[in-house]
């Protein structure tokens, strides 16, 4: 697919308007249309790669999660629909005829492989413009961690994964796990950039905001190191992450939480969460006392049009202002659980880390699940079973649980469509028909 001088309009216009603020003052560059800037005007001057950078966070964070959250979500049963937009219906759906124009699904692919080319460009950009070594190490420091980011969120989702976009419409594809280690690889070059520092003042406080870099980069280090296999790294860099720090995304009214749009917005939700976590009670039952449940549900008895029994969502997702983190600190506990038991069958190690996620009462953000000490069967087996049930309650919402239930070896979904009793309903999406339309690499899509 062609990304080659591909802004959206929500990046371009956010380049606009950051280079205009940023060279009113300077009066630098005086484009012949400030509302169009080409490429070239963006790319060669330090207030186009600040704005370029600016336009990156803001499609990551709007457009970029709407579909990394919402998509797997309705696939895992976290969310049941409450619209009768056909991309949702064909969502809940699923099964093997799920169709390669569902928006949701093109737009995953989409908004993701745009983050990556722009942060391309970045990279490229920042040994061309002159710059400051520190203002350079910081664009490619954020360029880097995105690229990443990006990467690794299509791996999660596709069998096969465009890691770096051509502008001939003939992008080579990586198999998913080759795909994780590239994100991995970007991720650790961010690092690098940083060398064992920080970005500019100027660079947090323009760009990033409440983004903490390096804890972040640490944070999807072990993230995608555990989905890859590689779980000394993902241990390592699990550990590393100090959790007392946060790092979200900032919203305002101009651009607004995306969850809360989809669900909130005009009291016309396009699906709201579904009960126990979407985890059927014959299988697991989360406590009643169990504060995640309070945290992210509002209880609510009824059910979608498909009878599946929903709540109100609350959590990060219920102010349009509400700041979304990009990972939890009890993620990091969980992974090291997890890589724990899949490296060294170490069920001591797994419990504690089990049992400082169950017993958390001072959650960085208020996710505390305070339920005590787990006190059931304790093999291997058993512990990834409950590892799951915590990662399901945990990182609600945050685009993992179709990673989660594949890996977990959870039920396989039905080739047939509205089987609505399966935990999910697609084990990978379709390619988008832009893509095969457009780029004669692009492989066939999985069964289901």
């Amino acid at each position: 697919m062609k990304y080659y001088l591909y802004f959206t309009q929500s990046i371009l216009s956010t380049v606009v308007l950051v280079i205009i603020l940023l060279t009113a003052a300077a009066c630098e560059t005086d484009f012949p249309n400030p509302n169009n800037p080409t490429e070239g005007q963006v790319l060669t001057t330090r207030e186009g790669l600040l704005a370029l950078s600016l336009g990156v966070k803001r499609e990551y964070s709007t457009s970029g999660l709407r579909f990394l959250i919402e998509t797997p979500a309705i696939t895992t049963r976290e969310g049941g629909i409450t619209t009768t937009f056909q991309n949702m219906i064909e969502l809940e759906d699923g099964g093997a005829d799920l169709p390669n124009f569902n928006t949701n699904v093109a737009g995953l692919w989409s908004t993701m492989l745009r983050v990556v080319n722009s942060c391309n460009d970045l990279i490229r950009a920042s040994d061309e413009v002159p710059l400051a070594a520190e203002t350079r190490n910081s664009i490619v420091a954020f360029a880097q961690t995105f690229k990443g980011m990006a990467i690794g969120a299509l791996a999660q989702h596709y069998t096969d994964v465009v890691t770096e976009t051509s502008p001939n419409n003939d992008a080579a594809f990586s198999p998913r796990i080759q795909a994780f280690n590239l994100a991995i690889r970007s991720l650790e070059m961010a690092n690098t950039a940083l060398g064992g520092g920080d970005v500019t003042e100027d660079f947090q406080s323009d760009i990033l905001g409440s983004i903490d870099l390096p804890n972040t980069i640490d944070a999807m280090l072990a993230r995608f190191n555990l989905y890859a296999g590689n779980f000394q790294p993902a241990i390592n860099s699990a550990a590393a992450v100090d959790l007392s720090v946060s790092s979200t995304f900032q919203y305002d009214a101009m651009n607004a939480n995306p969850i809360w749009v989809r669900v909130f917005l005009g009291g016309a939700p396009n699906f709201k969460p579904r009960d126990n976590f979407g985890i059927d009670p014959s299988t697991y039952v989360y406590d009643d006392n169990d504060g995640r449940r309070a945290f992210y549900l509002v209880p609510l008895d009824t059910t979608n049009q498909n009878t599946l029994p929903i709540e109100d969502l609350a959590g990060f997702f219920d102010s349009e202002t509400g700041e979304i983190p990009l990972y939890l600190p009890d993620e990091m506990r969980l992974i090291i659980a997890e890589a724990e038991l899949r490296l060294n069958m170490d069920t001591d190690a797994a419990l504690t880390q089990i049992n400082l996620v169950r017993n958390d009462t001072e959650d960085l953000y208020g996710i505390n699940a305070d339920i005590g000490d787990y006190a059931g069967p304790t093999t291997v087996e058993d512990l990834l079973n409950e590892i799951y049930f915590q990662r399901r309650a945990e990182l609600f919402l945050t685009g993992q649980s179709l990673e989660d239930s594949r890996r977990f070896g959870r039920p396989e979904p039905s080739t047939a469509a509205m089987v609505f009793t399966d935990e999910r309903n697609r084990n990978f999406y379709p390619f988008p028909d832009r893509e095969r339309n457009n780029n004669p690499n692009t492989p066939a899509d999985p069964s289901i």
